[in-house]
């Protein structure tokens, strides 16, 4: 089993900037890919960004030049970086891996975007 743990959500104005952290513990062997999702109320949950093992990486078109993802290999961890924040941003974000082909997910974490 492989547990993820967030943090780094919070309240945060139009225009400002947060950093996600999500680590990972447990029976890692590989790891073939990690990122984040989100949910808006009312909404489908949405893939955000994802990092995969050669370090190539995928955004959704919505954060493109606003977020940057990112991982400290040492730590099992990955980052997910939010600038330019927008109201539209307002998501609980959940991080994601897979792990031996198997995938997992956060509890999540919340973010809001208000001023």
């Amino acid at each position: 089993q492989v547990q993820l743990v967030e943090s780094g959500g919070g309240l945060v104005q139009p225009g400002g900037s947060l950093r996600l952290s999500c680590a990972a513990s447990g029976r890692i062997f590989s790891i073939n890919r990690m990122g984040w999702y989100r949910q808006a109320p009312g909404k489908q949950r949405e893939p955000v960004a994802t990092i995969f093992s050669g370090g190539n990486t995928n955004y959704a078109d919505s954060v493109k030049g606003r977020f940057t993802i990112s991982r400290d290999n040492a730590k099992n961890t990955v980052y997910l970086q939010m600038n330019s924040l927008k109201p539209e941003d307002t998501a609980v974000y959940y991080c994601n891996g897979q792990f031996s082909w198997r995938d997992y997910w956060g509890q999540g974490t919340q973010v809001t975007v208000s001023s």
